[in-house]
């Protein structure tokens, strides 16, 4: 291994039209879900289906692509790093969450007009 890093790859389907906030100082942030789909077979050999919903991130000239080119329903692949992050609800309880900043993504469905 050249170096260790945090690095993530996945491919998915956008579950929502991405979300984009820009900010005062200028900068741009795209936020969207994808959700990746594996399979296995259980003790009794029947075949389970199992969904994953990832949170993902884009910012700059990567948000203003993803506003331009991603909707809802489209396949796409995403490379980036994991992000942990921790707040607390109005309950006062702690939670985490995980989130996707992507580097880079591949449109991998042709968006239809």
């Amino acid at each position: 291994m050249n170096t260790l890093r945090n690095k993530v790859s996945l491919i998915g389907r956008l579950g929502a039209k991405p979300e984009v906030v820009k900010f005062d100082n200028g900068r741009t942030l795209a936020r969207f879900s994808i959700a990746t789909n594996d399979g296995y077979k259980n003790k009794e050999g029947e075949w389970v289906d199992s969904t994953q919903w990832h949170n993902v991130n884009a910012w700059g000239k990567s948000a203003e692509l993803v506003d331009k080119l991603l909707d809802k329903g489209l396949e796409v692949a995403v490379e980036g790093k994991l992000v942990n992050t921790s707040y607390q609800t109005k309950e006062g309880e702690k939670r985490f969450s995980t989130i996707i900043e992507i580097r880079d993504f591949l449109l991998l469905t042709p968006k239809s007009n």
